[in-house]
């Protein structure tokens, strides 16, 4: 495998990128009554975007935790790759199996995983594919690469902001929809579905049938 090595020299994300989608984060989590610290969760964005546990709370107050040399990164978030990205069994990923799957040595694999080797651009594409995530996981700088970990937190929360809002319009606009979200009938009727016998299925059927007759839809 060839290809230029990674260098030092690229664009590092402002500061006030990371900021504002901490804002946007922050205000999400406000309108939903999301804990801050369930989207914030320190172990989850180290996780997910591959910075230290300590750089992540640095970063999240707003201080500044320094930035690691290109090949320590890399390290680094390989190093978090191999602990949180598990084979079906629940065990890592060996030397072989990386070098297998990203098309190399097990000699390269190994250089690169315990440091002793600079790498490629093409070295970081093929881990980075082997391990199913993101280009840059294994190279982007630590501020960007803890913004676009919370970028998809903050699509969650649109998604689940928009999923609110569909299900308040419906059931403004239709008593039927609102009694089922009003007394949580869905779920009264999944909870039924578990009950040991038929007869008890049928006596909850039965006043379900009673509940959604004495509710008319308006009519178009």
């Amino acid at each position: 495998m060839t290809g230029g090595f990674v260098g030092e020299g690229q664009d590092t994300a402002p500061t006030t990128a990371l900021s504002a989608v901490v804002a946007r984060v922050a205000a999400l989590a406000d309108r939903l009554d999301v804990p801050h610290t369930e989207v914030f969760g320190i172990g989850r964005l180290s996780a997910a975007s591959g910075v230290p546990e300590p750089v992540v709370k640095a970063l999240l107050s707003g201080r500044s935790a320094g930035e690691p040399e290109v090949q320590t990164r890399f390290v680094q978030r390989l190093d978090l790759l191999r602990r949180t990205r598990l084979k079906p069994n629940g065990r890592k990923y060996t030397q072989q199996e990386i070098a297998d799957g990203a098309g190399m040595s097990r000699q390269q694999a190994g250089a690169l995983i315990n440091g002793d080797r600079r790498p490629t651009m093409e070295h970081c594409d093929a881990i980075q594919r082997f391990f199913r995530v993101h280009a840059g996981f294994l190279t982007a700088e630590d501020p960007e690469a803890l913004a676009n970990a919370l970028r998809h937190t903050e699509q969650e929360l649109l998604q689940s902001l928009a999923d609110r809002e569909r299900r308040a319009a419906a059931a403004a606009d239709d008593p039927l929809e609102q009694l089922l979200q009003d007394h949580g009938v869905r779920g009264i009727a999944w909870r039924a579905a578990q009950l040991p016998t038929d007869q008890h299925r049928d006596k909850v059927a039965e006043w379900l049938d009673m509940l959604l007759e004495s509710v008319q839809r308006p009519k178009a």
